[in-house]
């Protein structure tokens, strides 16, 4: 080997290292909070967190590689709630979860700036989490499950089906989406 080729080699060696390094280097860990408001033990919540993580995996990021979760299980309790929602603030995630229930008003009453993404909304704009379904704005947006802007609707395909239906009754959760609100979302009187 001559010695102008082996200098050359040796160039391009040492040219290629940086390159190889940083393909070897670990992706950006990103770290995802999850706060459920049932106990861990919870079959259908861990159905539902399992479903996340697969959802996850499959859009590829892989936990321990990539990504990080942790979860949070409050076990019903409001007080826990508040108290773990805080505790995942505080580690200062990418984003966060917020299951099902109150998890989401803990969330938003804990950080205005950590991105927070509900399971199921109900009402979320009259509770206050989100300006509009079309533009959320702030750090919440999700899926909304139920609209209470969407109940003339409901009406109306009702008395498709039913025409003969006069009168309806609503029947609603004592301090659930529906008691904080000052309007009746029906417009009924």
């Amino acid at each position: 080997m001559k010695r102008r080729e082996f200098i050359t080699r040796i160039a391009g060696a040492v040219a290629a290292w940086p390159l190889a390094a940083l393909a070897q280097q670990k992706e950006a860990l990103r770290r995802v909070g999850v706060l459920m408001h049932t106990s861990a033990d919870d079959a259908e919540a861990q159905a539902r967190l399992a479903a996340f993580l697969q959802g996850l995996q499959e859009a590829g990021w892989s936990v321990g590689r990539n990504v990080q979760v942790e979860t949070r299980w409050s076990t019903g309790d409001l007080a826990r709630l508040s108290k773990d929602a805080a505790q995942l603030v505080e580690m200062r995630p990418d984003v966060v979860l917020a299951g099902i229930g109150a998890t989401t008003a803990a969330l938003v009453e804990a950080t205005r700036t950590i991105p927070i993404v509900f399971a199921q909304g109900i009402d979320p704009v009259g509770a206050g989490y989100i300006d509009s379904v079309a533009r959320p704005a702030g750090n919440v947006t999700g899926f909304v499950q139920l609209d209470y802007s969407l109940a003339g609707k409901w009406m109306e395909l009702l008395k498709e089906i039913a025409p003969e239906v006069t009168r309806v009754a609503v029947l609603r959760e004592p301090g659930g989406p529906l008691s904080s609100r000052r309007r009746n979302p029906w417009g009924w009187s």
